[in-house]
């Protein structure tokens, strides 16, 4: 006869397993465990392992990966219109990183002091009073998602025949916020406590045209982008009826909607795989002598935008623009940026200081395909797991739906534990009935 099992030892069972089932979700994906199998190592095994995994992939991809410096492998697959190395996507979060760019720029030029209100330099909209004073809103913090703000945006972007909001009245309450969100930007947080913020993006979009003279796009073309040599990249709206723009898929593979943004900044830069390598490249030094920041900022400025800036769980999170996803083997980060729109856009573009190498990857369709790529090329690299390295790459930083995924996983694991247990705990009773 098998022993009764006592109700604290089965409680510690429960609890046990749904911790380990956590676990087991939460680092799949920086284990290897996530459906990707690389033999070897390098850009080539890294390469043919994508292609096997792109061929159930329910949408279009195209990835480019660079090894010292220089273009090693790519690849593009589409199940609908063909795309290309220059095939432009919309970059989402990716935006950011390269806004911050712009920004960098200003400072660069002596225009923008990264320690100053930002409220200096912005006198079309104003901050609404918050909880704590707005003089904390600085540059720096906005870009490391730090100054305080509450907003959590997440835009969901607008319908191809909607009109955009004013980018003023879109500070005061997005229209495109996703679900759950509030959409108003405002000081409701402590200063340095990193808390994501695409509406602190577009308050530096703002700050970006009236220091400049300039609008947005006009300025980010000038100052940014051509002279990085990305001829296939804009942060035009007017991008969405381009002839090379790639075909936007839903999770399912359905054709799906192509949103537009106000908030162009956080959300919706255009560029191809191709344009991403080159700026990827920008970060260091090129095949002929061509210093890291291509003139656009300097190296040492350049460095400081990797430098931490927030922390998550006592470990490194974000610089100036950045995430720093995890310290290499060698010693120096490997950072860069996610980003998703929804209904299923995914990119990442992630680059290993120390070495030169970076990956670039960019899809709609599926389940988040680029950033797997990313968290698959960065476990190859990183020389330790990390408490926001976990929390990155669960949350992935993608679409709103993409990253409750994770969450539904465990949520939906913990339901089938506790199910199963208390069938157990029944049946045990019943064999085990208590003496009358």
């Amino acid at each position: 006869m098998t022993a009764k099992l006592s109700r604290p030892r089965f409680v510690m069972a429960v609890l046990a397993s749904m911790f380990i089932w956590a676990i087991l979700v939460t680092f799949a994906p920086l284990t290897g465990l996530g459906g990707m199998k690389v033999d070897g190592t390098g850009s080539d095994a890294f390469a043919k392992a994508t292609r096997e995994v792109a061929e159930d992939h329910r949408g279009n991809l195209a990835l480019v990966l660079i090894e010292n410096g220089n273009v090693a492998q790519s690849h593009t697959m589409s199940i609908g219109k063909p795309v290309s190395g220059d095939s432009m996507f919309q970059m989402a979060s990716v935006s950011k990183w390269v806004t911050a760019w712009g920004v960098m720029a200003l400072v660069e030029a002596g225009k923008v002091d990264l320690d100053a209100p930002v409220s200096r330099y912005v006198k079309r909209w104003k901050l609404p009073r918050g909880d704590y004073p707005n003089e904390q809103v600085t540059v720096r913090r906005l870009l490391s998602h730090t100054a305080g703000l509450t907003d959590d945006l997440g835009y969901c972007g607008f319908p191809p025949e909607a009109k955009l909001q004013p980018i003023e009245e879109s500070l005061s309450r997005a229209g495109d916020a996703c679900p759950l969100r509030t959409g108003a930007v405002r000081v409701g947080d402590v200063p340095d406590s990193w808390r994501h913020s695409g509406g602190g993006y577009t308050l530096l979009q703002l700050m970006i045209e009236e220091v400049s003279g300039e609008p947005f796009v006009n300025y980010m073309e000038s100052a940014v982008l051509k002279r990085l040599g990305m001829e296939n990249s804009t942060f035009r709206t007017g991008a969405a009826g381009a002839a090379d723009i790639a075909e936007f898929f839903g999770t399912d593979g359905g054709v799906a909607p192509h949103y537009r943004y106000t908030a162009a900044a956080a959300a919706s830069l255009y560029s191809s795989a191709n344009d991403m390598a080159r700026f990827a490249q920008a970060h260091m030094e090129g095949p002929n002598g061509e210093v890291p920041g291509r003139g656009v900022i300097r190296p040492g400025l350049l460095a400081t935008m990797r430098a931490p800036e927030a922390e998550l769980f006592g470990s490194a999170h974000w610089g100036l623009g950045v995430q720093l996803f995890a310290k290499s083997t060698r010693g120096d980060f490997i950072y860069g940026h996610n980003g998703g729109n929804v209904p299923a856009v995914s990119n990442t573009v992630r680059i290993e200081a120390a070495t030169g190498d970076a990956i670039v990857a960019l899809s709609t369709g599926g389940r988040g395909i680029a950033s797997k790529l990313g968290s698959e090329w960065t476990a190859q690299r990183r020389a330790a797991i990390t408490p926001a390295m976990i929390y990155g790459t669960a949350l992935r930083l993608t679409s709103p739906a993409e990253s409750l995924l994770p969450f539904l996983w465990i949520v939906g694991g913990w339901g089938i534990i506790l199910a199963g247990s208390l069938w157990f705990r029944r049946r045990d009773l019943s064999r085990h009935p208590r003496a009358s």
